[in-house]
């Protein structure tokens, strides 16, 4: 939806990855999306290269944010905010579920 304007697909990802769940590293974006790694991995390259996010090591991973000090975040957040109520139900219910620990082994789904 975003992509013309932002100019790739794989950027429109990013960024709408981590306007869902904050933060995120370069492997568990592409891994959602079902995704080559580097072209993940580029853009993210490229969005901290603008200033539109930071990254920080969490022990041997990157992990990436917005930068909080970026001029025009909250416009840019407003508008990612705006497109994913675009997407298909299933893809924003998959972005915004946020699971970061593995379930208990034996629960129900």
């Amino acid at each position: 939806m975003l992509a013309s304007l932002f100019g790739s697909k794989n950027r429109e990802r990013v960024l709408m990855f981590l306007q869902a769940r904050d933060e995120g590293f370069a492997r568990e974006i592409a891994r959602f999306y079902e995704t080559d790694y580097y072209p993940i991995y580029d853009q993210l390259g490229k969005l901290e290269a603008a200033g539109v996010i930071v990254s920080r090591k969490v022990g041997r991973t990157i992990v990436f944010t917005f930068n909080p000090r970026y001029t025009l975040l909250g416009e840019l957040r407003a508008l990612l905010e705006k497109a994913l109520t675009y997407y298909p139900e299933d893809l924003q219910e998959r972005l915004l579920r946020n699971r970061r620990r593995p379930r208990r082994r034996g629960k129900p789904e």
